[in-house]
């Protein structure tokens, strides 16, 4: 397993119950443990049986599994296949997008009392028996996400330009988040109740990238997991080409990042134009000490021109940054009204071996006088 920002390593489920010393079967989660496996689905009547027929039965310290179908306006068989195999099913009247059937699969999750959604596709994609792995670093307190890396550089069907802009994507992504994740755009995915309720999913396109920038800067503890996927099915039906999909994903990261880093954009461009405004101005002084009169009205205009667009970027970075503040203090909020509307949040406790071994601690000698 690879964790973002903190190295790498590897975790298993077994490892990780070394770690705590619990028995085969027990939880970190007060309760019972339920895992919702959610698969967002448009028109997957062929590939949905073999998703559903690979995913485990069971899987070591959970105690329950749902596997929810999301028909997001199919118009073949996929709901009454997904019905067929024991699935719980939500539909949409019409096509409402990725985004959206993540967002109405994770809030029927919420709902149930998941303690983990893990998002896998319709396509048959991902190997779904290694969804234990995705969960096991969540049930040991490493993560609340973690994201199967496809290894993109070693799948035969990406042509070697798609290679290059997943390698750029995902690094793109990461200087955004502040994270080290080798694929940003795998929608392989598993969430701890606690990561759902701080993200807010507000993009119409595709939540993968919107969410790990979200998580990066909200300080959530990301882990990625090496796998391979299966072969090829069909074309996605996501984007109509990889420049649709680049422009897409281009605009979801930018919105991403000037909701948490407007700084980081204003600042730059103001830079930028100002250094650029001041060029005109600075030649017009040189030019007039060498006893050139000439006319420069046109490059003093344009001068003129980037040091106002400057003086622009500055103030739009001073009220995206209030902004910013704003958003914080009204996602506060949000958490506490989900917390209302789901139920409380349940974190993982994890308690190292040497503290189960430690004798409890002694009150205070001077506690009775107190």
């Amino acid at each position: 397993m690879r964790e973002a920002g903190r190295g790498s390593g590897r975790t298993t489920l077994e490892a990780a119950r070394r770690i705590v010393d619990l028995p085969e079967g027990a939880a970190h989660y007060p309760g019972r443990v339920k895992v919702v496996i959610q698969i967002p689905c448009l028109n997957e009547e062929t590939t949905l049986p073999l998703v559903l027929s690979t995913i485990p039965t069971s899987i070591p310290g959970v105690d329950e599994l749902e596997v929810l179908v999301i028909d997001d306006g199919s118009t073949d068989r996929t709901a009454e296949v997904a019905r067929a195999y024991g699935a719980t099913v939500i539909r949409h009247a019409r096509t409402m997008g990725l985004a959206r059937s993540f967002r109405d699969g994770v809030d029927h999750a919420l709902r149930s009392g998941a303690d983990i959604v893990v998002n896998t596709d319709g396509d048959n994609q991902y190997p779904q028996e290694r969804i234990p792995d995705l969960v096991a670093p969540i049930l040991a307190g490493e993560a609340e996400i973690v994201i199967g890396d496809r290894q993109t550089s070693t799948i035969a069907h990406f042509s070697p330009f798609k290679k290059t802009m997943q390698r750029f994507g995902s690094w793109v992504v990461n200087q955004a988040a502040g994270t080290r994740l080798p694929d940003a755009a795998s929608g392989f995915r598993a969430y701890s109740r606690f990561a759902l309720y701080r993200l807010n999913i507000v993009t119409q396109f595709s939540y993968c990238m919107e969410t790990i920038i979200q998580a990066g800067n909200k300080r959530l503890a990301i882990a990625s997991v090496p796998i391979e996927t299966n072969a090829k099915t069909r074309e996605s039906r996501l984007f109509k080409n990889m420049f649709e999909h680049m422009l897409k994903s281009g605009q979801a990261i930018l919105r991403s990042y000037i909701m948490f880093r407007p700084w980081g954009i204003f600042a730059s461009l103001a830079t930028l134009f100002g250094l650029a405004g001041l060029f005109p101005y600075v030649r017009f002084a040189i030019l007039r000490a060498l006893g050139d009169d000439g006319n420069h009205i046109q490059s003093l205009m344009l001068g003129l021109a980037l040091l106002s667009a400057a003086i622009i970027c500055v103030a739009l970075g001073v009220l995206s940054d209030l902004q910013k503040t704003n958003r914080i203090l009204a996602e506060d909020q949000l958490e506490r009204l989900k917390e209302q509307q789901y139920g409380p949040i349940h974190r993982i406790v994890v308690t190292p071996e040497d503290a189960l071994l430690k004798d409890p601690p002694q009150p205070h000698p001077d506690a009775a006088r107190r």
